[in-house]
């Protein structure tokens, strides 16, 4: 997908959705690296032997990430939701590794 312009003629909300369209880059670089190291970490428990899942820090990571989201104003609801569908996606990875 390539970038276009926003064709708005309201220059306001033509540069907020600049700004929205910039964040959204910068979270699917972020996604993306996140995923390198999660892969990595998959290797390294398949290797090891270890489980792919490890529910009491799935839980530690939830129970963070709602307090963050709280302190920036964020539905915690909503941040869980996210984090749970990511965990959900590595935890898929770590096990296609593991056969």
């Amino acid at each position: 997908m390539t970038d276009t312009p926003d064709l708005s003629p309201d220059p306001v909300l033509a540069g907020y959705r600049q700004s929205i369209d910039n964040i959204d880059a910068a979270l699917v670089f972020l996604l993306a690296e996140r995923f390198k190291v999660t892969q990595a970490v998959g290797a390294h428990k398949a290797a090891t032997g270890l489980p792919a899942a490890d529910p009491s820090r799935e839980t530690r990571q939830v129970e963070r990430l709602r307090a963050l989201a709280q302190s920036a104003n964020l539905d915690p609801d909503f941040s869980e939701a996210f984090l749970r569908f990511i965990i959900d996606e590595v935890i898929r990875h770590h096990e296609r590794v593991q056969g």
